[in-house]
């Protein structure tokens, strides 16, 4: 059976259900582990059974590594990515995709042009619950979509990670830590975003770690923390988000999609993370329905009578974006949480943190393919 070697670059808190689920994923075998730390790359071989720990150098210098898994600071993104390609790796990288525009079509150009794939986080969007949501609009269930809300009312990431500096520097801020989940599900939908406009704020020039060892130390806050977006797709659907680090708590719903017949409705169980959540409830209301309906993801076709995927990836199937980065190798066909994709939602949240300066509507001028959904039983099908 062909395996897809991976080299693990960044050993932080977010490896750790990456490794989990890379272990569940046959096609995978994450073969070395780097940090800029040796002892915390030996921790992490260690904990997960990899059978190397070493520099991020060593990783690019081995030959038997076929990718890169990306789970640097997001500053450090665009960095480890170059270096990926031009040892001649793909990369599959946690969001957002970079933290500046160029950066980001510079890493698209030199993949093109040495053959090689880029892919991104999120990779949500493929877990059940939005491939559900996928389905009842192909379906029509909703008639054609006319807009789209998504609200992430959050206080920030100071009461839950003990060090939660790099969310408020650079490269953080609500936008481009939440946004992605949100924007990236839109265009899964609803497809490529033309224009945006938005206001933002920085609410605290300071900010307390509530937890750990650092409780009580005041991080300096560089990003704005409350940002408010309006979207106007091609489509002509048109839609609103509001991203925050500074809001206590809110009965608004997380994620809603409107259609010239009904409503879908995908509330957040996890006020914390946002839409970091591959499973979960559907609400469904139509104009033939005096009530919200269930839609719960099926487990196979004879128990839901809208969607025939047979698929579910019900659980946090973080890493399921790598898996199908591995099966477009092979099959030589693009990933569908693809760099480009990234970088159109990267270009949309620059865009929205510019239009208060700009004083307008910002257009956008990259596009991306909408990414067909998985397949049934994915990978089998596509092995």
């Amino acid at each position: 059976m062909e395996v897809f070697r991976i080299g693990l670059v960044g050993c932080g808190r977010i490896s750790d259900i990456y490794l989990k689920n890379c272990k569940q994923f046959e096609d995978l075998d994450v073969v070395a582990c780097a940090s800029l730390n040796l002892e915390e790359s030996r921790a992490k071989a260690a904990q997960w059974g990899i059978p190397k720990a070493c520099t991020p150098d060593e990783i690019y210098a081995d030959p038997e590594i076929d990718c890169v898994l990306n789970l640097t600071i997001p500053a450090a993104h665009a960095k480890v990515s170059r270096n990926a390609l031009n040892a001649g790796m793909h990369v599959y990288s946690e969001k957002p995709f970079v933290t500046d525009l160029a950066e980001g079509r510079e890493i698209l150009d030199l993949a093109a042009q040495k053959g090689l794939l880029v892919g991104n986080a999120p990779d949500t969007f493929l877990g059940g619950r939005w491939q559900t949501v996928r389905k009842l609009i192909d379906d029509g269930v909703i008639g054609a979509p006319t807009g789209v809300s998504a609200f992430v009312p959050t206080r920030g990431t100071e009461r839950h990670n003990p060090n939660p500096d790099f969310y408020y520097q650079l490269g953080g801020g609500p936008l481009l830590d939440l946004g992605p989940y949100y924007l990236t599900a839109m265009v899964f939908f609803l497809g490529s975003i033309s224009r945006v406009a938005g206001l933002s704020r920085r609410t605290f020039d300071q900010r307390m770690i509530e937890n750990g060892p650092r409780e009580g130390f005041m991080m300096p806050v560089e990003v704005d923390t409350h940002c408010l977006s309006l979207i106007e797709f091609e489509s002509g659907v048109i839609g609103q988000m509001m991203m925050s680090f500074d809001v206590w708590d809110s009965e608004t719903p997380r994620f809603e999609i409107y259609g010239e017949n009904g409503t879908i409705c995908v509330p957040d169980p996890d006020p914390v993370h946002g839409a970091n959540i591959f499973q979960g409830d559907i609400w469904v209301r139509t104009r033939d329905t005096a009530r919200w309906t269930h839609q719960p993801r099926p487990t196979g076709r004879e128990n839901w009578q809208v969607a025939e995927n047979t698929h579910d990836y019900n659980y946090d199937a973080r890493g399921l974006g790598l898996l199908d980065l591995a099966h477009a190798a092979w099959a030589k066909r693009a990933p569908r949480a693809s760099g480009e994709m990234a970088y159109h939602v990267y270009e949309v949240m620059d865009a929205m943190l510019k239009s208060p300066e700009a004083g307008r509507f910002v257009d956008i001028a990259s596009r991306c393919v909408c990414p067909e959904p998985l397949p049934e039983n994915f990978p089998t099908s596509e092995a």
